[in-house]
């Protein structure tokens, strides 16, 4: 029987998530990307709250989350250690998409055995050097229309539709569309901005914990064969690349998402065992 979803606020008022499951489980914790809310893991809410306590915060800024006085990967992933205090999240297993996934990169370098296992969805180790052409470049295309006076809810179906790879579920996109026309201007330019200088490629050797590095083949910001490199360097991770998908591959191919990290979890299950 499908876990009854809720939306919830923590008891401090600092952030906003939604929930399926009984709190008694195994705590599965989903972290969406820049243009992302919490709603775009609906689907997988529905998918694992019969076995997880599984949650899906709005990153600070977002929803009814509370802003950050700074946005930075680091103050993120400090967040992220308050959140999961505040929901009692004890040896949670992380799922970061993009941004996500940094964040949850840079949480594991304080806390390197407090996860149970991660994901790392259609992310990167490394944004590059804050001064850098290409890094400049990326930022100018996605806040440059917000200076020239267009609003996020008219970017929305571009931004969207740039991210995606073949034959996207609709249902999927409709949510990517909602969530990014949602998101407030101010923060997505602060986590646009947050990206520059990130740099964790020296921390992957340090990973300790089971790791998904997840891909499409087709996404064109995290490169399904950077991503495969990036594997190679974190001990104890398996490689997943989904065909066709693009950026937003829980969205886009949420069947098979939910079957790749069904895998995940079962084969960690079983190690633990």
């Amino acid at each position: 029987m499908r876990a009854t979803r809720q939306i919830l606020t923590t008891k401090d008022g600092r952030f906003a998530y939604e929930a399926a499951g009984d709190s008694t489980q195994p705590a599965l914790v989903f972290l969406h990307g820049i243009g992302g809310a919490a709603q775009a893991w609906r689907g997988q809410l529905d998918a694992f709250g019969d076995r997880y306590y599984a949650m899906a915060w709005d990153m600070p800024g977002y929803g009814q989350s509370k802003p950050l006085a700074a946005v930075s990967i680091a103050t993120l992933a400090d967040a992220l250690q308050g959140f999961l205090a505040q929901v009692q999240a004890n040896r949670p297993i992380l799922v970061g998409h993009s941004i996500g996934g940094m964040i949850v990169q840079q949480w594991l370098t304080a806390h390197p055995q407090e996860a149970a296992a991660v994901v790392l969805a259609q992310t990167s180790p490394a944004f590059g050097k804050a001064d850098g052409d290409w890094q400049r470049s990326f930022i100018e295309a996605r806040i440059g229309p917000l200076d020239r006076g267009a609003t996020m809810a008219e970017l929305a179906p571009t931004l969207v539709k740039e991210l995606v790879g073949q034959n996207p579920d609709s249902g999927g996109m409709d949510i990517a569309r909602s969530c990014m026309a949602s998101v407030p201007e101010a923060s997505y330019r602060a986590s646009m901005l947050a990206l520059l200088g990130f740099d964790q490629r020296h921390a992957l050797k340090d990973i300790q914990v089971p790791t998904l590095v997840l891909s499409g083949s087709r996404d064109k910001n995290a490169p399904a064969p950077m991503m495969a490199k990036m594997a190679g360097y974190i001990p104890e991770a398996s490689y997943v690349e989904l065909d066709g998908a693009g950026h937003l591959v829980n969205l886009e191919q949420p069947g098979a998402f939910n079957a790749a990290l069904d895998r995940f979890l079962i084969a960690t299950a079983e190690a633990r065992a």
